[in-house]
This record gives C-alpha cells, structure tokens and sequence, in this order.
C-alpha cells in the first residue's frame, strides 16, 4: 500500500464515520426475524428453539455424577482448627456478652489460638509446586 492510499483509506473512515451501511435485499443481515409469539411458546423460551422435546424431557437432563465424599480431618488437625477459630470466637461472644472469665480461662484460649496456628503453619507442605499449580490442595 502507497502512503497516500492509506492516508485517503483513513480520511474516509474518519468523514463516514457514524454513518449506518446501506445494505440491499440480498443481504444476509437486512431481514429482521420477528419472534414467534403464538400461544404455545413459553416467554422464557427462544425463538429459534424449535424442539419441544428439549425442554419437556427429563430423561434427557444431564444429571452430575455424585460428588466425592468430604475429607475427614485427623484429631490433631481439628483440635488445631478448633483452636484457630473457636478461642477467638469464645472470647469474642464472651465480650459481646459481657460474661467475665477468668484469667487462666483467658490465657489458656489465647494459647489455644497461637499452639493450633502454629501447628498449622508447621504442618504446611514444604516441596515445591509445580508451575502450574494454582496453589489449591485437597
């Protein structure tokens, strides 16, 4: 392409722009289809779906295998979660309600809270991942 082709191609973008094309009969796009709306059509359904079938049979649903049982944690790991999660709920619902504990009940929570997060750091995975890996872990 010359410079002042290119230049000429740009000049007419810019003068027609906003400009709607002129498209003729034969053109795919100039036929609006109207939708169907006679009485047996649903409103939800699509105009273009034609099959009755697809929407009225549930033996053809798609049904999800069932999922995989839930991982059972080992009683050191939920006494480490419980700790994490329970000593600052316990403490925060104590203050909440202004129930007074004592203080060895105060610093055994918070120990509970530090031992379980700590425990879990420990317990951490330590090889590397994979490159791909998105980090999740079952």
């Amino acid at each position: 392409m010359q410079p002042d082709s290119e230049d000429d191609a740009w000049r007419s973008i810019v003068e027609n722009y906003g400009d709607r094309a002129e498209l003729g009969p034969d053109d795919h796009w100039s036929a609006r289809e109207e939708p169907d709306r006679s009485p047996d059509r649903s409103p939800d359904r699509s105009p273009d779906d034609d099959t009755d079938e697809a929407w009225e049979s549930d033996e053809e649903r798609y049904v999800p295998p069932p999922p995989p049982p839930l991982p059972h944690l080992t009683p050191d790991r939920f006494a480490a979660w419980t700790g994490v999660f329970g000593s600052p709920t316990f403490l925060l619902v104590a203050l909440l309600v202004g129930f007074h504990i004592p203080a060895w009940l105060g610093y055994l929570l918070v120990a509970g809270f530090v031992g379980g997060f700590v425990y879990l750091v420990i317990q951490m995975p330590r090889e590397p991942r994979d490159p791909g890996d998105d980090g999740a872990r079952i």
